[in-house]
């Protein structure tokens, strides 16, 4: 689940603040279904044995911003609000991409009641004025596709809307990095390749970003059936967003916002220094009294 940068303008597709803490009753009974379920299925998600590290950075009011990287199999989007749940018993408001937040309908009201919002300004300053945990991915959908030797690295070019917000609102960020996801499939092309040139050239062409273009990809042998991947998770200590004394506002957020993607990288890099010694990374029976834990 993707999210378009926060620094866009308010001016730009109207946003219904009021829908964001008010849902209708359709949308509070899919979401009571969604709890219940969520609530009965920790022994399902204890068999997949995802390796989850640092629910202890979570602070225990509920009052932050989760900051994460996308990849190309989404679990993140799932296994993160499953996490904090577990953890400390409340919902995470994902904030979506404008493009699947405004959607309506059944998909809607499902992305409704899992939590997710538009990804914009005044929606995460309303969920912030009620002290809501909040996800973001500021990659957005173009960190989901990744072309040959990009796995695992985060593309957050120009976007900065989300540091800014939170020093707005003295909101704590705690970085969350997951590992595994981009291995489900295996990207067969380099972006500089000419399927690379071409896709952005598409992409470009029928959507106006060249940057959402997609790689040649294959799970298993050469089908698109996931491969069997173990999911790492980590929560990083949480970074203090208020604004130092004598320091400029916006120079403020971009040093947030320069910690947050350090501190991010640095999670990634040590997940994966740490699945290398895995026996149960590809989710080995034979290896299940060996996987790695926190």
């Amino acid at each position: 689940m993707g999210v378009a940068d926060m620094a866009v303008r308010s001016s730009e597709a109207a946003v219904d603040v009021a829908a964001v803490m008010n849902h209708p009753r359709r949308v509070r009974a899919i979401k009571h279904m969604l709890g219940a379920v969520a609530d009965g299925i920790h022994p399902v998600v204890d068999l997949w044995r995802p390796y989850i590290d640092g629910v202890h950075n979570l602070p225990a009011d509920g009052r932050f911003l989760l900051v994460g990287n996308h990849t190309q199999g989404g679990a993140e989007a799932f296994l993160t609000p499953y996490a904090v749940r577990r953890e400390l018993g409340v919902r995470v408001r994902p904030l979506a991409d404008r493009q699947f937040g405004q959607m309506r309908g059944l998909f809607g009201d499902l992305l409704a009641a899992f939590g997710g919002v538009v990804g914009a300004p005044e929606t995460a300053r309303e969920l912030m004025r009620h002290d809501q945990t909040i996800l973001v991915f500021p990659g957005g959908g173009r960190e989901i596709p990744k072309f040959k030797g990009e796995e695992y690295t985060l593309r957050w070019q120009g976007r900065s809307g989300f540091a800014r917000i939170a020093v707005e609102n003295g909101y704590p960020i705690v970085p969350v990095g997951l590992v595994g996801g981009d291995d489900v499939y295996r990207s067969m092309t380099t972006r500089d390749s000419a399927w690379g040139r071409f896709s952005e050239a598409v992409s470009g062409r029928f959507s106006g970003r060249q940057d959402m273009a997609m790689p040649l990809m294959r799970g298993i042998g050469p089908t698109l059936i996931p491969r069997p991947e173990r999911m790492y998770l980590r929560f990083g200590t949480p970074i203090d967003t208020t604004t130092p004394v004598g320091i400029d506002a916006s120079g403020w957020a971009d040093e947030v916002k320069r910690r947050t993607q350090t501190s991010l990288e640095q999670i990634l890099d040590d997940l994966l220094s740490l699945r290398e010694a895995d026996p149960y990374r590809s989710l080995s029976p034979l290896g299940w009294s060996r996987a790695a834990r926190p």
